[in-house]
């Protein structure tokens, strides 16, 4: 784009006299009116072949279309809102591109109005926030209306091609009401975040779903398997329900780590407060140990200490062991990555956070919406790579050398 030139310009600013900012912005907003009203005539002119008042070149006797006066509209810009004519022809085939034939909104003020919902505003409090910074009157229903024109853009996401191997895969779910059949019910957000083969972090999905089963997991993991991933080396998740039968069924090479952090909090749920620091520190042992076999040895101990008194969290551990213990088949620097879910769970700590003015969701798409723009918003800080990745790349690389995805 060609700025304005500068003798046009200063003369223009001279004739004005302009005494305050509030006089530019006016000027401005007059002058963006001008701008859009000569763009609709020249795309009119293009449309019909000729310019005002021009003769047709069209054959004696072929059918002519002609201009047919201007349909009123006011727009809302960022200048605030602006009153244009918008072209008519006879036959009703012209359709502006710059203004489209049923848009109200112009330079940006969807994007800004999307923004602001992406942050977890409420609608009412998006259209007050719209008035005070731009003078622009809409009402909740419009922000509502235009949340829903980007559900053709969640879809495209949500279907979008993914890698084909990923080496890391982190599953966990986050609770949301939803309104269903005239009440609320509890729905779980599943989200799925991917380690890429380059070390970075990728939201591969959001499922919405009711109750969580194999089934469940199945048509998640068959979802991630039709975009285009043909292996994940581990899934790491926080117990999910069904999750191991699933991972057999789609996955059948990849195996399970169960996140420690989350095995902790559970299974010392009903361990007395005075005892709670010994039981902890007996579990540290466990699950900090450098071996498998020394790890195992601890367990044993802990079971002869804690068995008679905490039945239950000693049963957690010995029948969760296959898939607790999964981490100390890969070196020290690997296992940092995924012996906890901490990566997921703090990246639904930002959704609740974005989320927290929204104590209820009118639908399903409703949340996926919300949670899709606060997905991008998200995502948009990942840059970096997990430290040392370059290490964690070359041992990944002897230990999953028969896995090679050609």
């Amino acid at each position: 784009m060609q700025p304005v030139p500068q003798d046009l310009l200063k003369g223009y600013v001279q004739s004005q006299h302009f005494t305050s900012t509030t006089e530019i912005m006016e000027a401005m907003k007059e002058m963006f009116r001008d701008v859009i009203q000569t763009v609709m005539e020249v795309e009119m002119d293009e449309e019909l072949g000729r310019e005002r008042c021009e003769r047709s070149d069209e054959p004696e006797g072929a059918p002519r279309n002609y201009r047919n006066g201007y349909t009123k509209k006011t727009v809302k810009t960022q200048l605030g809102e602006v009153d244009i004519k918008v072209p008519r022809d006879r036959n009703g085939s012209f359709e502006p591109k710059i203004i489209g034939k049923y848009d109200r909104n112009a330079d940006g003020m969807e994007d800004k109005i999307l923004a602001l919902y992406a942050c977890g505003m409420s609608q009412r409090d998006i259209a007050e926030q719209v008035k005070e910074l731009y003078g622009v009157e809409i009402s909740p229903e419009l922000v509502t209306k235009i949340s829903e024109k980007i559900m053709p853009e969640v879809t495209a996401w949500q279907n979008r091609p993914l890698e084909p191997v990923y080496p890391f895969v982190f599953m966990d779910a986050i609770h949301y009401k939803v309104r269903e059949d005239r009440r609320y019910v509890t729905k779980a957000a599943y989200v799925v975040l991917g380690v890429t083969m380059d070390g970075r972090k990728d939201i591969l999905g959001v499922w919405i779903g009711e109750h969580e089963n194999s089934k469940f997991w199945l048509n998640v993991l068959n979802d991630l398997k039709s975009r285009g991933v043909l292996d994940v080396y581990l899934f790491c998740t926080d117990g999910l329900c069904g999750m191991m039968q699933a991972i057999e069924a789609v996955f059948p090479k990849s195996r399970l780590q169960r996140c420690i952090v989350h095995q902790v909090r559970s299974s010392t749920r009903y361990v007395s407060y005075k005892d709670i620091k010994k039981v902890v520190a007996d579990l540290k042992k466990i699950y900090s140990a450098v071996t498998l076999e020394e790890a195992e040895k601890n367990l044993q101990a802990f079971a002869e200490a804690w068995r008679k008194q905490y039945p239950s969290c000693v049963k957690s551990w010995e029948e969760n062991w296959p898939v607790l213990s999964t981490f100390f088949e890969y070196p020290v620097e690997i296992r940092k990555i995924i012996y906890t879910t901490n990566i997921i769970e703090g990246l639904n700590r930002q959704f609740r956070q974005i989320t927290k003015n929204k104590p209820s969701f009118t639908n399903d798409d409703s949340l996926r919406r919300m949670l899709y723009l606060a997905s991008q918003r998200i995502v948009k800080h990942w840059h970096a790579r997990y430290q040392n990745w370059d290490l964690v790349l070359s041992q990944l690389e002897i230990m999953f050398a028969d896995r090679a995805v050609g």
